[in-house]
């Protein structure tokens, strides 16, 4: 018996150790592999700005290129600071009212206990933030004053997103938002992070106005204002696209099977999105032009990140199409009414968003057209409405009536990139204002 004591020993030991360190470190496991998920899902989310700054710089003419770069750079070190400092809070703190978060500002600065987790959750969320505000930059672009526009999107980050986003999103201290009690569907944000960014470009070209040239002073006609570099276009349309797969399946907020539906799911719906786009382009007797085709696979996108992780593949390909050819006719719609948007944001974010979230209510997988999902969902898509598109458009108009929105007339004939930032971003070429079809 005594001789057997030592093996026993090590036995009891070693079953010790592997119950401890194996058999009970599931939960450490998981963690780990989803926090490993997360912050790289959160990565591609970032790597998403590249791409909007690409796409919106080769949207816009050469001569303010540095200054559409320059915003899209800024909002992502902007959202980084508040967000960490306010918008984190208001949005996921305790939420026991259903409207506002109460706590979690400045996470740990002030060497509080927070778990790890805590620190990836705001590391994706900020991701988040960025792409809200940074859908003003490209709607905006070519006549805004610099210093104006980054006031603006201070105000965004800080209380316009975060407070929808804890209607919906909000609690992840305690509480709950309201919408979220309703049942409101908005998987990754295609109300909460872009419909929300759509509403607030729409104030801001509102208050700014047309840049000069956009319409014929007789006839009111859109004259055409082409970009100046489509291949930046393509490019930042690849990148947003690459960085979609992390928007919608990081909002998973864990590494298990359910990614794989969400990212075909986000890839047949972008696909689709370019052919909706096509299509739309040809029965409108338009031509099929580079621009459009890469604005309808990002409106698909968009249409998708609300029902990515509910709907079937089928009705994602839908849900994607009709995105696409939204994004067509909503363009078409705002020029009727003189409305300047550069890059199209408004129609790709905004009213693809809402088609999105409303086909979010109405494809869910085993409840089909439920009609009750879909008045919620056309509550939160009027909430959102209501709430960002007066609050910014209060805000650009304080901004215009004190510092100033828009660029002088001489400064946007010189181009942004010289009067706001004493630089060019094509030196070798000159830099004198040409015409295209009586535009600037």
């Amino acid at each position: 018996m005594t001789e057997d004591r030592p093996i026993k020993t090590l036995l009891f030991f070693s079953l010790t150790f592997l119950s401890t360190h194996v058999f009970a470190s599931d939960s450490i496991v998981d963690l780990k592999l989803n926090t490993l998920w997360v912050v790289f899902a959160a990565i591609l989310v970032f790597f998403m700005q590249a791409g909007f700054a690409l796409l919106e710089s080769g949207m816009s003419r050469s001569k303010n290129a540095v200054n559409v770069m320059m915003k899209n750079y800024m909002d992502v070190c902007l959202a980084s600071l508040i967000f960490w400092l306010v918008g984190f809070g208001i949005m996921f703190g305790n939420n026991s009212s259903g409207f506002i978060g109460e706590d979690n500002f400045a996470l740990s600065f002030a060497l509080i206990d927070t778990a790890p987790w805590d620190y990836t959750l705001l590391l994706f969320q900020t991701m988040f933030a960025a792409t809200a505000v940074t859908i003003c930059s490209g709607a905006m672009a070519e006549r805004t004053k610099y210093n104006a526009y980054l006031v603006a999107a201070c105000i965004i980050i800080a209380i316009i997103y975060p407070i929808f986003g804890s209607w919906v999103w909000g609690g992840f201290y305690g509480g709950s938002g309201w919408l979220a009690d309703m049942g409101f569907i908005d998987f990754a944000g295609s109300t909460v992070v872009h419909s929300i960014g759509a509403w607030c470009a729409l104030a801001g070209i509102i208050i700014l106005g047309p840049r000069l040239g956009r319409f014929d002073p007789e006839t009111g006609e859109a004259r055409e204002i082409p970009g100046h570099n489509l291949s930046l276009v393509a490019l930042g349309g690849f990148i947003l696209w690459l960085g979609w797969f992390g928007f919608n399946g990081g909002s998973t907020l864990k590494a298990d099977s359910s990614i794989g539906l969400i990212v075909l799911n986000t890839q047949l719906a972008a696909s689709a999105g370019a052919l909706g786009a096509l299509i739309s382009s040809r029965l409108a007797g338009s031509p099929v032009l580079l621009t459009s085709t890469i604005n309808g696979s990002i409106a698909g996108l968009v249409g998708i990140t609300a029902g990515c992780a509910t709907m079937s593949p089928g009705f994602a390909i839908i849900t994607g199409f009709i995105a696409g050819a939204i994004s067509i006719w909503g363009a078409k719609g705002l020029l009727k009414m003189k409305l300047d948007d550069v890059v199209g944001a408004i129609p790709v974010h905004g009213f693809a968003g809402i088609w999105g979230t409303l086909a979010a209510g109405l494809f869910i997988t085993g409840d089909l057209f439920n009609w009750d999902q879909a008045l919620i969902q056309l509550l939160g898509i009027t909430v959102a409405f209501f709430w960002a598109f007066p609050s910014a458009l209060l805000i650009f108009y304080v901004i215009d009536k004190t510092i100033g929105l828009r660029a002088s007339s001489q400064h946007e004939q010189q181009g942004l990139d010289f009067t706001e930032h004493d630089e060019v971003g094509y030196p070798e070429f000159n830099q004198s204002v040409t015409y295209h079809k009586g535009a600037l």
